[in-house]
């Protein structure tokens, strides 16, 4: 009788299984990448983890492509679809590469610059200045960062002219995301530019302080922005349309999901960052939460700020902002 139930068991486990794997199947296959690993990707995150993806019929295969390299593996074919700065889309179209947003994640720069304590109290640092008066102090400073020309460089860019100076003016050094917390308490660097929760975790530690902070309005000049945006090359949605409807629905969900069930959203968010200390991943998951519209549509006017922020910052002239933006973003796929 046990072997017989046994036997019973694991034929319709194996039938489980079985089902599972020709469901599995029935999934389109789909790439795509992140530049980095941060909060300003919880969407990603929870498509994967809550099967939002598969909801709409397709299999997702995710890779961390570090700064500039995921717009350019989407320009190259390598990946269907990535998630970059609005920023690079608009350098990309200027040079004649056009990609198409199907989604924008952000309404607002989400870096932060943060910096250590004893730095800024050489400087008599007050965080209640403006803006132009605390970008000040990081004048002739080390500021770590992933990479050149990404929405982190451009962002320390920017506020340094906004002060008066320029890159020139200040040390800049590419460090790898998981060398960064460490330069900065071995006083390698004297502060990073980020995305939450790593810019807050010198900040709970008590040895550093945030001098400027995008999610928190610093740049209102150039709000809405479009800080990240899911992309793909415009003959995708020509030839596959059915994966540009389902990613597109699947972020329209996550940002949905993130809105109106805030507190089951961080708890599924906890399994990716699960190192990280509660109040620091919900301190930062409130922070990041701010800059999610709640329905993740493009707009013409936030890739003209993200044009904006390029010219203004140096990486591109006046002369090469896009005349239109008409052809670079749908919102009909998250509507």
């Amino acid at each position: 009788m046990g072997i017989t139930r046994s036997v019973a068991f694991a034929f319709a486990a194996l039938s489980l299984a079985s089902a599972a794997r020709a469901a599995e199947e029935k999934l389109e296959p789909v790439s795509m990448a992140v530049p980095t690993y941060s909060l300003a990707y919880a969407h990603e995150y929870l498509n994967q983890d809550l099967g939002i993806y598969a909801k709409h019929g397709i299999k997702v295969t995710t890779v961390q492509l570090d700064g500039l390299a995921t717009i350019n593996a989407v320009i190259a074919g390598s990946v269907d679809f990535g998630q970059p700065s609005g920023a690079s889309l608009t350098r990309a179209a200027a040079k004649g590469q056009v990609l198409l947003a199907i989604a924008q994640l952000n309404d607002r720069p989400s870096t932060q610059v943060v910096m250590r304590n004893e730095v800024l109290a050489a400087a008599h640092f007050d965080p209640k200045a403006s803006l132009k008066e605390r970008a000040m102090v990081l004048k002739g400073k080390t500021i770590g960062m992933a990479g050149v020309n990404s929405v982190l460089y451009t962002y320390v860019i920017l506020i340094a002219k906004r002060a008066g100076f320029g890159a020139d003016d200040m040390h800049l050094g590419v460090i790898p995301p998981p060398d960064m917390m460490p330069a900065f308490l071995r006083n390698q660097i004297d502060g990073f530019a980020n995305n939450v929760p790593w810019t807050l975790m010198p900040v709970v530690a008590g040895s550093g302080t945030i001098i400027s902070a995008g999610d928190n309005g610093d740049l209102p000049d150039l709000m809405p922005f479009a800080s990240t945006v899911v992309l793909t090359r415009p003959e995708t949605c020509q030839t596959r349309k059915s994966i540009c409807a389902a990613v597109g629905r699947s972020f329209a969900d996550a940002a949905a999901f993130i809105h109106e069930h805030p507190e089951q959203a961080l708890a599924v968010l906890k399994k990716r960052f699960a190192t990280l200390d509660e109040k620091l991943l919900a301190a930062s998951f409130d922070t990041v939460r701010k800059t999610f519209p709640i329905v993740p549509a493009p707009s013409t006017k936030a890739l003209e700020n993200a044009d904006r922020y390029n010219v203004e910052a140096g990486l591109m002239k006046p002369e090469e902002m896009l005349p239109s933006y008409d052809g670079l973003f749908t919102a009909e796929y998250v509507k």
